[in-house]
């Protein structure tokens, strides 16, 4: 499989994924897609929060897969981006392979306090946004093996697997960058 100039950035909910891959976009002057961004869309379209539009697209399987479907599109006609998306290393698979992991409690604090969260999230404590995480954390695990028989948390998934918890994203970047260079010449 030929490889390509595209970095797969996946990994669980409030991880970094989004943070790193601006950093990334700016430091290798590469574009972005984000499966996320359109997800969070259509579950406001239709009125929803994040954790209710999941149940929903496990109900409506074409949603799901019109999603993922996207990501692959995209990259057959273009190069030199990032995809931020849960299973972009599936949909892309030609792709630098990343998985961003993180502790659960500083995954709910990171996403409680993140403001742009807030119209598709917005929770009143710390204990609900975690329980919401965990909660679609299955969910999403259920859907992705109902649909497409992947674990995305299985790391031999990946060419890079690192844990986000105690690193800024800065050093997560530098991680991405240096391995990416080195798969690049393999």
């Amino acid at each position: 499989m030929e490889k390509k100039h595209i970095i797969s950035l996946g990994g669980e909910l409030a991880s970094g994924k989004g943070t790193v891959s601006k950093i990334l976009m700016e430091r290798l002057n590469f574009g972005i897609y984000k499966n996320g961004d359109y997800f969070r869309k259509l579950a406001k379209d239709m009125g929803m929060d994040v954790t209710t539009f999941n149940i929903y697209v496990k109900e409506h399987p074409e949603i799901d897969r019109q999603i993922e479907q996207s990501a692959s599109e995209y990259a057959k006609e273009h190069d030199k981006f990032i995809i931020d998306a849960r299973l972009g290393w599936y949909a892309v698979p030609e792709s630098f392979k990343v998985y961003l992991k993180v502790d659960i409690d500083i995954a709910a604090k990171r996403a409680f306090g993140d403001e742009l969260r807030k119209d598709s999230e917005n929770f009143k404590t710390l204990e609900e946004q975690k329980q919401d995480l965990q909660k679609r954390y299955q969910l999403e695990n259920e859907r992705y093996w109902q649909l497409y028989n992947v674990r995305k948390e299985d790391e031999s998934n990946y060419d890079l697997v690192i844990d986000t918890s105690f690193l800024t994203p800065e050093q997560v970047a530098d991680k991405i960058e240096e391995e990416y260079k080195k798969w690049l010449f393999k």
